[in-house]
């Protein structure tokens, strides 16, 4: 394929990025085959319960660890990976409304707390717990509403408790927010006289109830909220206190508000809590380091790369052509295999796998198969699809084992589909028995983990060996030179060519061209919010792309101007250090927004964004070095050689030697 035609392909491909973030950011489409369901007057509400989260310990729980009130009968609902990997556990509730019939002070039960339970309400109020619940497939939210904001802002669930004092009083009280006003918005259909649910709000206060004669259930009456004297809990100003021996009873109110918000949009008022004019600023900031490093490629292929070519075409003899300068100095060096080849080939397979799965899921993210109302389903796509782009990991890595002569491809197959996940399963293994120490419902239970290594041994391993079965049966890739037999000596490098210096320098564009989209993602994953602007994040995806190659092909050239002919691993990791960048800005996001205390909570962070910073690795070396592959020897064999005969003339080897090279330009989109 010629420059023009992968730039018409390049510019094509990027402007339907672009369309896509707009329609994607413009219009609301909800997850393809849920159907909406239609309630009519009378008919019952069953609202469940989802584990009680905490941003200050990022360790769920789940909803009955607390002696809340119980059904008669406590029924799990199905889960799939995603929601068991994520800590969810969904439950039926005591809690049932009927649908446009409001209900005022109803007691859900009376409990007495003894020194146990005392202590863990209190302890769940010191970390500042909130309660999640689900009414049809939506999240109970609690609305915040700002003076500079027409829409309220969502926070999922509401507070378990607060601590504060009495006045006059210095001694710190625990407070449990018992009475809980939901608010169920629903849009009315004119035709059937059907509703559909559309909002699951929640006010919660704390309340001393007190009643009249003796207790009777949910028939007592009370005096602190009467439905009969219309008597509404409007504030707490005598809250509940959490001590010993004290009883608390639970009780809620249900209001029916109609709503303009069509069933198909109401998960926008969730979704849409971002300042879109960041996400911009980020594109542009991100597409500026992309110009100015397009323009140093450009200078140096069409401009400096020609200027070499051209001191041949000027030689007048082949002879004189045979001595090279620059970059032509190491020209039977170059292509020698490096150290620890097998190794190298194993992360770029592993990265080849990584692409595929993002590039895919981002796909379905685009068209909507994995809106937040599917919970769990991003997780779940992700695993799959990692699995199942074992294929591809297999068969990029025995391809470039056979180009260094490897003869072995089941040593290599094997160690592509157990290096990379075996690393991450031992972190996790570690975290995970950390999180089963502290009793929470984020452990992996053993069922799921046996699920996971079924997945892993059962079908990602077997496909990485057909893909390196179908690679290594495939011409082995050419040198466009000999290599010579014995190596070249490299002269002492300048310090800013210290091999340590320019793989560090490397990592910085990389990583400043997606660090503000990556606030809103460490946002949305350790602040418990909603992130759904995939628009972007495709477009920061690319832009990620284009600069991990062209800031590769730049050291690169560079590289090999000062005769230093050890490009396999220094272009690996010149991309690859972004994720050094990353793990820091993830250090400096801990101390600075969050506010995790307990020592299990902080290994738990550092050792989740480990394993993100060790993937954002494998990712970006291997873009930059599947990209300085393609340049040096897919698509500039000519540019190495020197006319072999008389035949072939110092200006036709110089004209094809530079169309070769312009014609590479056009793979920078093309690393795989």
């Amino acid at each position: 394929m010629s420059f023009q035609s992968r730039s018409f392909l390049l510019y094509t491909f990027t402007v339907a990025a672009v369309l896509l973030a707009f329609i994607h950011g413009g219009h609301s489409f909800y997850l393809p085959g849920v159907a909406p369901q239609d309630f009519e007057k009378g008919n019952e509400l069953l609202v469940k319960v989802n584990k009680l989260t905490s941003t200050k310990t990022q360790l769920p729980y789940s909803y009955y660890s607390l002696p809340y009130c119980r059904p008669k009968k406590i029924i799990d609902s199905a889960e799939n990976l995603g929601e068991v990997l994520r800590g969810d556990r969904i439950e039926n509730s005591p809690y049932v409304f009927k649908m446009l019939e409001p209900q005022m002070c109803k007691i859900v039960c009376r409990i007495t707390l003894d020194a146990k339970t005392t202590k863990e309400f209190k302890e769940k109020i010191d970390d500042e717990y909130r309660v999640n619940m689900i009414l049809d497939n939506l999240p109970l939210v609690f609305p915040i509403r700002r003076s500079d904001q027409e829409s309220p802002v969502y926070l999922l669930g509401y507070y378990l408790g607060l601590k504060g004092q009495y006045s006059g009083s210095k001694v710190d009280r625990y407070f449990i927010n018992n009475h809980l006003a939901f608010t169920v918005k629903y849009h009315k259909d004119l035709q059937t006289d059907s509703a559909r649910i559309v909002g699951f709000e929640v006010k919660s206060f704390s309340v001393k109830h007190e009643y009249e004669g003796n207790w009777n259930g949910d028939k007592t009456r009370l005096t602190s909220c009467d439905p009969q004297a219309k008597r509404m809990v409007i504030n707490s100003n005598s809250p509940q206190e959490v001590e010993e021996k004290k009883e608390i009873i639970f009780t809620y109110d249900v209001e029916f508000v109609p709503s303009d918000v069509k069933w198909a949009s109401r998960w926008d008022a969730y979704l849409l809590m971002s300042d879109d004019q960041i996400h911009w600023f980020s594109i542009v900031n991100s597409l500026m380091i992309v110009l100015f490093l397009s323009g140093m490629v450009a200078m140096i292929m069409l401009r400096t790369l020609y200027r070499d070519i051209s001191k041949y075409n000027e030689l007048e003899t082949q002879e004189e052509a045979q001595e090279e300068t620059g970059w032509k100095l190491v020209h039977g060096d170059v292509f020698r295999s490096p150290t620890s080849s097998d190794l190298l080939c194993v992360y770029v397979g592993t990265g080849v796998q990584f692409f595929g799965m993002l590039l895919v899921t981002m796909m379905f993210a685009l068209l909507g198969f994995l809106s937040p109302s599917n919970r769990g389903g991003l997780m779940t796509a992700m695993l799959l699809l990692w699995v199942f782009m074992g294929i591809f990991a297999g068969y990029a890595s025995a391809r470039l084992y056979k180009m260094f002569k490897g003869t072995e491809w089941k040593k290599i197959a094997l160690r592509t589909a157990i290096l990379f996940p075996g690393i991450v399963s031992a972190i996790f293994f570690v975290l995970n028995a950390l999180i089963w120490g502290e009793k929470s419902s984020g452990a992996v239970p053993f069922g799921t983990m046996f699920a996971l290594v079924f997945l892993w041994f059962g079908i990602s391993v077997p496909l990485v060996f057909v893909g390196g079965y179908v690679g290594f049966r495939k011409p082995a890739i050419e040198d466009p030179v000999k290599t010579n037999k014995i190596p070249r000596q490299i002269p002492e490098q300048a310090w800013y060519m210290n091999p340590a210096f320019s793989i560090l320098i490397g990592g910085i564009l990389p990583f400043g061209a997606v660090f503000i989209e990556l606030f809103f993602i460490l946002t949305s994953i350790w602040l418990n919010q909603f992130y759904y602007i995939f628009g972007f994040l495709f477009l920061v995806f690319l832009i990620l792309l284009v600069t991990c190659a062209e800031i590769t092909i730049v050291l690169c050239y560079f590289q090999l101007c000062s005769e230093d002919y050890l490009w396999w691993w220094r272009s690996y990791l010149t991309s690859g250090s972004s994720a050094l960048y990353l793990f820091l800005y993830a250090t400096f996001y801990f101390f600075t927004k969050l506010e995790i205390t307990k020592f299990v909570s902080g290994v738990l962070y550092f050792g989740y964004m480990l394993i993100a910073s060790y993937s954002f690795f494998v990712l970006t070396g291997t873009i930059g070095f599947s990209q300085a592959k393609e340049i040096l020897i897919g698509g500039s064999k000519d540019a190495w050689k020197v006319p072999s005969s008389q035949s072939e003339s110092l200006n036709e080897w110089a004209e094809k030697s530079r169309f070769r090279i312009g014609d590479s330009l056009g793979n920078l989109l093309h690393p795989f």
